[in-house]
């Protein structure tokens, strides 16, 4: 049994996450997959017939039993394993990171004047268990031009982002209204994120 820690890995190469975990106050280290790439490779294509909210909380597992194996692989000291995935959704589909500009500014044409979820579910893994939850955020956009798109695309933040967008971003002028949690929008619900790390026994 792992005993009581008050230090994580976290298996997550965005940096949003890493600057929400320092917020709260959480001391971690990055699990690498590979020597100078700080990430977790999984294939996290979505199934077909594949629900959003079946999806993102099947990745965001299969992150953590893949981040575990590392672990053990590399006899690391034993400690709770963080990761988290977040999905965009609109209607029923998923939008996921675009593959190139056009594509950003196909996403995001979509979400003009529409509003849509964000999805975001997080796992901590031990040797123990996993224990995970999922968040669900509503956002509404207002009407965009198409001159507006470009130029937010021309910025290149939308590029590694879901739904082409990041709240705490130059994006932020789009949005007029946000329910729920703020920082799971951003990819790492905060408040939930505590007490699941509390669960695992880590002491924040």
């Amino acid at each position: 049994m792992q005993q009581p820690s008050n230090i994580i890995y976290l298996a997550s190469k965005s940096p949003r996450r890493r600057e929400l975990l320092k917020q709260i106050g959480v001391h971690y280290e990055l699990l690498m997959m590979r020597e100078h790439a700080p990430r977790i490779d999984v294939d996290e294509s979505p199934l077909d017939g594949e629900t959003a909210h079946v999806y993102v909380q099947r990745v965001v597992k299969l992150k953590a039993e893949t981040a575990h194996k590392v672990m053990r692989d590399r006899r690391l000291t034993a400690r709770p394993i963080l990761t988290a995935d977040t999905t965009v959704t609109l209607d029923g589909h998923i939008l996921g990171k675009p593959v190139d500009k056009a594509d950003a500014q196909r996403m995001l044409a979509q979400l003009s004047g529409q509003s849509h979820q964000v999805l975001t579910a997080v796992a901590v893994v031990t040797d123990d268990d996993i224990k995970q939850i999922m968040v669900t955020s509503f956002v509404t956009f207002a009407k965009l031009s198409d001159d507006e798109i470009k130029r937010y695309v021309d910025t290149g933040e939308p590029m590694d982002k879901a739904g082409a967008y990041a709240v705490q971003g130059i994006a932020a002028k789009f949005i007029s209204k946000l329910s729920g949690s703020y920082s799971g929008v951003m990819g790492l619900p905060l408040y939930e994120t505590t007490a699941l790390l509390r669960q695992c026994g880590v002491q924040i």
